[in-house]
């Protein structure tokens, strides 16, 4: 639906439709989980939700809008992750910690253990372009709370470019081995991964 279109509709309408749209990508989470991007078809994610897959056009054109809107929202709530640990914590160590704790959860809760990381690819130019650019900067920031850790003395001198690919490619490998179902909670899980992956920075 248009943006104008959408504007028009009244509070209770709007909220639905949100309510709904964020039921189609969950549904879409568990299917890419489960088969993988490439293996899912709209009829599958729309049986999820008992609909036709008809239904899912009015939300969404194709399956490609609905990868892009997963990583997009994503993207997006790692993003006020950063504002919350600049406004929650002073130190950059801490805030490094923060940001691993919570974005294994956005891992594990928000994308379902979905390996969205690895589908990249599958999206268009200019969506896989608009995405590799929210990636990016949001790469870039952990790079600097490195390099501020480094000159402040809580992390060793270290690279800032390799750790941080090391914390990525940590939380990104979740993907590949989490189960919902599992014994394994977000919880838990970030704060072994802060650990591991911070605490092993600083200096001793």
């Amino acid at each position: 639906m248009p943006d104008g279109a959408q504007a028009t509709l009244s509070p209770r309408i709007r909220e639905k439709r949100r309510q709904r749209r964020a039921e189609i990508l969950h549904s879409a989470l568990r299917a890419f989980r489960e088969k993988g991007y490439h293996a899912t078809t709209l009829d599958q994610i729309a049986a999820r939700l008992r609909v036709h897959k008809t239904a899912l056009y009015h939300y969404f054109p194709d399956k490609e809008s609905i990868l892009y809107a997963c990583h997009r929202e994503s993207l997006l709530e790692v993003a006020r992750l950063l504002e919350r640990a600049r406004a929650r914590y002073d130190g950059p160590a801490d805030r490094l910690a923060f940001l691993v704790r919570e974005h294994v959860r956005v891992m594990t809760d928000t994308l379902e253990g979905s390996p969205l990381a690895f589908e990249v690819t599958a999206l268009t130019p200019a969506h896989q372009a608009e995405i590799v650019a929210l990636r990016d900067r949001y790469e870039r920031e952990l790079r600097r709370l490195v390099t501020r850790a480094v000159r402040a003395g809580e992390f060793r001198s270290v690279n800032p470019k390799t750790a941080v690919f090391a914390i990525l490619g940590a939380i990104n490998w979740i993907a590949r081995w989490y189960r919902p179902d599992g014994s394994l909670r977000a919880p838990q899980l970030g704060a072994a991964f802060a650990a591991h992956l911070v605490g092993g920075l600083t200096r001793r």
